[in-house]
């Protein structure tokens, strides 16, 4: 996993535990989010193995734009980290 992307979200992480209590909606929302992002880069390792220099792209860093949107009335100190992981896979083209 690209190293900005890993301490991005190990930066959400920290700052997520100490915001205060969460909805569930947006909790859910960034379980999936996790589990997806993982998952995906597992995806697009094997299919640049298997397919060297085709892109891949999978539409997580508009999804993150949107979970920043919904966490930016309800808690705005975490708005900054969702948007620099947003920039981060979108710069990464996932």
């Amino acid at each position: 996993m690209d190293s900005n992307l890993k301490t991005s979200l190990s930066s959400l992480r920290s700052q997520l535990a100490g915001a205060g209590p969460i909805d569930d909606e947006l909790q859910e929302l960034l379980t999936q989010l996790d589990g997806d992002i993982k998952q995906l880069l597992e995806r697009r390792a094997a299919a640049a193995e298997a397919n060297p220099g085709e892109s891949t792209t999978f539409g997580l860093a508009e999804r993150t734009q949107e979970i920043s949107a919904k966490f930016a009335a309800q808690h705005p100190q975490l708005e900054p980290a969702l948007r620099e992981l947003g920039n981060i896979l979108s710069s990464m083209g996932i």
